[in-house]
């Protein structure tokens, strides 16, 4: 595939998640908090299910970066931290595959926070 068709690709899912989710905001009582939840949520479910992984691969970061593949990542490190390290790996896996993510998120907040001044609405 062209470069031009994988980046509309990309654009289609992940745009379409995003609207899913603005559609949420929009038309229920549900807060954005219980949203994010909702889709990282979802993305665990999808991951565990073995449904998720074949769309990431298929969508690149179309369906990586959104809050789904974050709860897919977390699924993702568990099941192969199970199947190395036993039980013990459902408790350590989901941090161990997400730690890096967390951890650059983290770091360039930080970065933001130091360089731009923060104001009141």
């Amino acid at each position: 595939m062209d470069m031009l068709g994988e980046y509309l690709k990309v654009f289609l899912v992940g745009g379409a998640l995003c609207a899913v989710g603005q559609i949420l905001i929009d038309k229920t009582a549900l807060t954005p908090a219980r949203i994010l939840t909702i889709y990282v949520v979802a993305g665990v479910a999808l991951g565990a299910a073995g449904v998720y992984e074949p769309l990431a691969d298929w969508a690149l970061s179309g369906a990586t970066v959104p809050l789904t593949g974050f709860g897919n990542t977390i699924a993702r490190g568990v099941r192969e931290a199970v199947a190395s390290d036993g039980v013990l790996g459902a408790f350590t896996g989901g941090f161990t595959a997400s730690a890096g993510g967390v951890c650059a998120a983290i770091v360039f907040g930080y970065i933001v926070a130091l360089v731009c001044k923060p104001r009141e609405k």
